[in-house]
């Protein structure tokens, strides 16, 4: 494992899961309301952020890696699954649409790792479909978790609307993949 920064980044976002989940559930840390939900928020911003700025660091200064390449989604994918639990328990997001994004993240993660061992990894590379779908899911999550008006701004609404487009380009980007690689599912 080779370490530089935009490493440390993802590995950074990684250690933020169990503090932004532990703002839900540690006792300890004695928040409640708008100081729990404002703080959890930060944190999924700070982690959405590091998840562009590590990727944008790698290429500026050629420091991508094979190990960076597989760590970076997966600290992404647990990140939304810790944000989607959190949000379907404290009844901001409903189980289906959960269900529907974390399941699309395990097949998605599942063909792409086929797709590469046959050697047709390109055939299922992100596309702009997965890149609407990434930016919907990130833009919804902080106006679900603070979930408290701005304003006029009903930020759970807002942020209901836009998981319910999320799980749409979800399945959208999901048929899109799967039809991709079909030639190499039926053995062709």
């Amino acid at each position: 494992m080779q370490w530089n920064i935009p490493t440390l980044l993802t590995w950074l976002r990684i250690v933020m899961i169990p503090l932004f989940v532990g703002v839900f559930y540690l006792p300890e840390m004695q928040m409640t309301g708008p100081m729990r939900d404002l703080t959890a928020t930060v944190i999924f911003m700070l982690a959405a952020i590091t998840d562009w700025f590590d990727g944008y660091l790698a290429r500026k200064w050629n420091q991508t890696s094979a190990f960076g390449a597989f760590l970076d989604p997966v600290a992404d994918k647990l990140m939304v699954a810790a944000a989607l639990i959190v949000l379907v328990e404290f009844d901001r997001v409903g189980a289906v649409i959960a269900l529907i994004i974390i399941g699309r993240e395990i097949t998605i993660s599942a063909l792409r790792e086929w797709m590469a061992g046959i050697g047709q990894g390109k055939g299922v590379a992100v596309a702009m479909i997965g890149k609407l779908k990434t930016v919907a899911q990130m833009m919804a999550i902080p106006f679900l978790l603070y979930s408290r008006p701005i304003g006029t701004v009903d930020t759970r609404q807002v942020g209901t609307v836009l998981i319910y487009v999320a799980a749409i380009l979800t399945l959208w980007s999901m048929v899109y993949y799967l039809r991709a690689a079909w030639p190499q599912m039926r053995g062709k």
